[in-house]
């Protein structure tokens, strides 16, 4: 099959997997579970950072999707990336609005 097939599939796998450790309780609330588990540790900082999960989820699809070191470590950010403008184009990773600030007028 076309490279651009592949590249596509490993994007939306990268979100896919990505979304739902991070985002979504998951079936019968496994993830959930899995995120209360990890609580503050190492393993539960990452699970609630989108830009870092998808890194270590990307890795092993790049190992998987790439043919060379060098198209394996290009592949990495690149489907990471892809995973987090995708994320970005759904509505996720909003920032919080700015508060508004005003001044009263001197008297």
């Amino acid at each position: 099959m076309s490279e651009y097939y592949w590249l596509i599939l490993g994007v939306l796998a990268v979100w896919r997997i990505t979304h739902l450790l991070q985002a979504e309780d998951g079936p019968w609330d496994i993830v959930v579970s899995l995120r209360k588990l990890a609580g503050q540790s190492i393993l539960g900082k990452l699970l609630d950072c989108f830009y870092c999960l998808s890194l270590w989820v990307a890795a092993p699809l790049a190992w998987w999707l790439g043919d060379t070191w060098k198209h394996r470590l290009l592949l990495w950010p690149a489907l990471s990336g892809a995973a987090i403008l995708l994320e970005r184009a759904t509505g996720g990773l909003r920032e919080p609005p700015i508060a508004p600030y005003s001044e009263d007028p001197e008297e």
